[in-house]
């Protein structure tokens, strides 16, 4: 992972990124031609990828990542920051200043957006979403049911040329941002029980369930009490009453903090961004957004 200064971001993404992906035949037994061509990093001759391409497959290069940050940065009113991962495919987290910040509620609970490009090699689009980067937990949280906070762009070579239509195409999210805020104000002003919640999130294990998934249950939901408790300690709220009612802001944000910092990882993970990854795609993550949003409908 490296960190980079707003000032030469796309330098600092060039510089991260220096390599290129290229294209090369792949050989049947006793040297046989065949159709398919494999993807190779320049640098480290590691393959990318999650399979073989065509000879027609193009691979997108840094200077078209560049492009798309360049085009993010005119999301925001300031200077942005980004940071840079390859995780068999390219991605960038761009943020801006400290200061662009948004006070959700009177309370130490602040959020600010983050978008995170990814650029993978597996035949799919590029993508942009708006995430939320919340404070008092440290969490990157994507809103995947609001439209408004994704983008999709198609995946080829030569970006750079298309700058004017990507900056046109990004002010969407930059109207997104408005969208996440009034949704965040909306979760924090409805008010949920979390043993409710997280019963509609994580079901109880049948009668004839072993003792293994028993004690999972349990310690994930102690876990996520513990959090929960420790949040709202952080942000200043009451302690909570018998009832556990509690808003559904931060409900969602138990849960979604749990499987960002708290759950078990298999061998392999590489650091904090592998962990929001998982989390962004979790089922019991989608669910708690889902359930949070309609108690502030």
């Amino acid at each position: 992972m490296t960190t980079v200064s707003p000032v030469s971001a796309s330098e600092q993404v060039r510089n991260a990124f220096d390599f290129t992906v290229d294209k090369f035949p792949l050989s049947a037994p006793d040297g046989m031609a065949t159709p398919w061509y494999g993807l190779f990093r320049s640098d480290s001759g590691e393959v990318v990828g999650e399979g073989s391409v065509t000879s027609r497959y193009v691979a997108h290069q840094t200077e078209d990542v560049i492009a798309l940050v360049d085009a993010c940065e005119s999301v925001f009113d300031e200077a942005a920051s980004v940071k840079t991962h390859f995780r068999n495919g390219h991605y960038v987290t761009v943020a801006p200043s400290d200061d662009y910040r948004k006070s959700i509620f009177g309370s130490a609970d602040n959020i600010f957006p983050r978008l995170i490009i990814r650029g993978g090699y597996d035949r799919s689009a590029f993508n942009v979403t708006l995430g939320i980067y919340r404070d008092a937990c440290m969490n990157l949280a994507m809103l995947r049911s609001v439209s408004e906070t994704y983008q999709s762009i198609r995946h080829t070579s030569g970006l750079r040329f298309a700058m004017d239509e990507l900056i046109a195409q990004f002010q969407t999210l930059k109207h997104g941002w408005n969208t996440i805020q009034s949704l965040c104000e909306g979760m924090q002003q409805a008010d949920v029980r979390m043993v409710d919640f997280l019963r509609e999130v994580y079901p109880e294990p049948d009668a004839d369930a072993g003792q293994r998934a028993v004690t999972i249950h349990q310690n994930r939901t102690e876990a996520i009490f513990k959090r929960l408790q420790r949040e709202r300690v952080k942000t200043g709220r009451p302690a909570m009453t018998g009832e556990f009612v509690v808003s559904a802001w931060e409900a969602y944000n138990a849960i979604q903090g749990y499987h960002q910092w708290d759950a078990p990882r298999r061998e392999g993970f590489r650091g904090e961004f592998d962990r929001i990854l998982k989390a962004s795609q979790s089922p019991a993550v989608r669910k708690a957004e889902t359930l949070a949003l309609a108690a502030a409908a």
